[in-house]
C-alpha cells in the first residue's frame, strides 16, 4: 500500500510540472516557475548593449539578470561600445552558441537587419530592447511610449516659455528610432503654440559631447535661446555645461529624459526643468519574462499568457508585437513623490548639493 501511494504522488508532481510548462512564463513575481526545455538544458539570453555610457542602462542590465535568472534561464551579457559592426559581431556568436532568445539594445536600427534574419532563420527570438530596428520582423519590441515622451517635453517648454519663445532642439542618434518618435511627440505638443525652434541638432551614437557644441552653434547663430529640448539626461549635461559658460544657466529652460540622478540634482538646483521618468526597472523586468516565455515557444500575444501583448507596431516591412510603458514628468514639484517615493533615486543624493528646507519641502 505504501509504495502505491509513493507513486501516485510521484504522478501528481509530474502532471503539475507539465501543466507549469505549458502555460505562460507568466508575472516575475513567480520564483518557482520552471524553464528548462524538454531536453533538460537551461534556456540561454543573449543580451547586446549599445554601450553602458548611459547611466540608465546598468539599472536595466541588473534588472533583467535578475529577474530572467530567478525563472531558471542564463544570460549572456555582452557590450558593443558604441560600435555597430562589434554589435554584428556579438549577435553573430550568440547565433553561433544557439541561444534561445537575443535580446537587443541597438547601435543602429537599420544595420542590423541581417544579422537578426539569420538569427531567425537559425530558430533563435529575437527581441528590441526599447530601440525599434527597423525591417527586421522580429519577435517583439518593448519599450517605452516615446512619442509621449516627446509630448511630455514639448508641454513641459509650452508651460515654462514666454510667448513666441525659441528653442534649440537637441536630438540623439539619427539612427535610433526612438529619436523620430519624441520628434513626432514634441512636435505634436508645439502645433498650434507661437514657440519656435530656432536651432536643431542631432548628437551621433548620443555622445554627450556634441550637445555642448550644439548650444554653442546655436547661440552664435541666434544670439538667445528660452529653451532646450535634449535627447537625454547626458545631453542636457552637457547643454546646461555649455549654458554655464554663458552665464545663462537657471535662465534658459531645458527639458530632458530619463530621471539620471544628476539630471534630478539639477533639477532641485534649479539649472535643469524637467526630465521624463521612465522605470527601467518595470520595462526590464516585463521584457525579461516576455523573452523567457519566448523561449519557451509561448504565444506572448495569447490572452491565456499572464503578461499578454495587445499592441503592435510597424517596423517598416510588418506589423510585429509592441509592448508599451507609460513615462512620466519629473519637475521639482512631484520629485519627492515620483522619483524618492518610487525609491528610484534616495533623498539624499537628489538633495546632496541643496539646503536641506529645499529638500523637505511639501512634506
Amino acid at each position: 500500500m505504501k509504495t502505491r501511494v509513493r507513486y501516485t504522488f510521484a504522478g501528481l508532481l509530474l502532471l503539475i510540472q507539465i501543466l507549469l510548462l505549458a502555460g505562460c512564463a507568466g508575472k516575475t513575481e513567480n520564483k518557482d516557475v520552471s524553464v528548462e526545455d524538454t531536453s533538460g538544458k537551461r534556456l540561454s539570453i543573449g543580451l547586446s548593449f549599445d554601450s553602458f555610457v548611459i547611466e540608465r542602462w546598468i539599472r536595466d542590465r541588473d534588472v533583467f539578470i535578475s529577474t530572467a535568472e530567478d525563472l531558471g534561464a542564463e544570460v549572456n551579457v555582452q557590450n558593443a561600445n558604441g560600435n555597430v559592426d562589434e554589435q554584428i559581431e556579438q549577435i553573430e556568436y550568440f547565433i553561433k552558441k544557439k541561444m534561445d532568445v537575443i535580446v537587443i539594445i541597438a547601435i543602429d536600427g537599420d544595420a542590423l537587419g541581417d544579422v537578426v534574419k539569420r538569427a531567425r532563420d537559425a530558430g533563435i527570438r529575437v527581441v528590441c530592447y526599447d530601440r525599434l530596428i527597423r525591417n527586421a520582423q522580429t519577435d517583439l519590441y518593448i519599450s517605452f511610449d516615446n512619442v509621449k515622451v516627446g509630448a511630455l517635453m514639448g508641454e513641459a517648454l509650452k508651460k515654462a516659455l514666454p510667448e513666441g519663445g525659441s528653442i534649440f532642439a537637441i536630438y540623439g542618434s539619427e539612427s535610433d528610432n526612438n529619436v523620430d518618435l519624441v520628434i513626432e511627440g514634441l512636435s505634436q505638443a508645439l502645433e498650434g503654440s507661437d514657440l519656435n525652434i530656432v536651432y536643431s541638432s542631432y548628437c551621433r551614437n548620443w555622445l554627450a559631447e556634441l550637445a555642448f557644441t550644439a548650444v554653442n552653434e546655436g547661440l552664435q547663430e541666434n544670439g538667445s535661446v528660452d529653451g532646450i529640448m535634449c535627447g537625454n539626461d547626458d545631453l542636457a549635461s552637457q547643454a546646461i555645461r555649455a549654458l554655464s559658460e554663458h552665464r545663462l544657466a537657471g535662465k534658459v529652460a531645458v527639458v530632458a529624459q530619463d530621471a539620471e540622478l544628476s539630471a534630478c540634482q539639477r533639477i532641485v538646483e534649479g539649472t535643469q526643468t524637467m526630465t521624463v521618468y521612465k522605470s527601467v526597472e518595470e520595462l526590464a523586468r516585463n521584457a525579461a519574462v516576455l523573452a523567457v516565455a519566448l523561449a519557451n515557444g509561448e504565444d506572448i500575444t495569447s490572452e491565456e499568457c499572464a503578461l499578454q501583448v495587445t499592441q503592435t507596431i510597424d517596423d517598416g516591412t510588418a506589423q510585429i508585437p509592441y509592448f508599451s510603458i507609460d513615462p512620466m514628468a519629473v519637475t521639482a514639484e512631484n520629485m519627492d513623490e515620483v522619483i524618492i517615493g518610487s525609491g528610484f533615486h534616495r533623498r539624499e543624493d537628489v538633495y546632496l548639493n541643496v539646503t536641506e528646507t529645499a529638500g523637505t519641502e511639501g512634506l
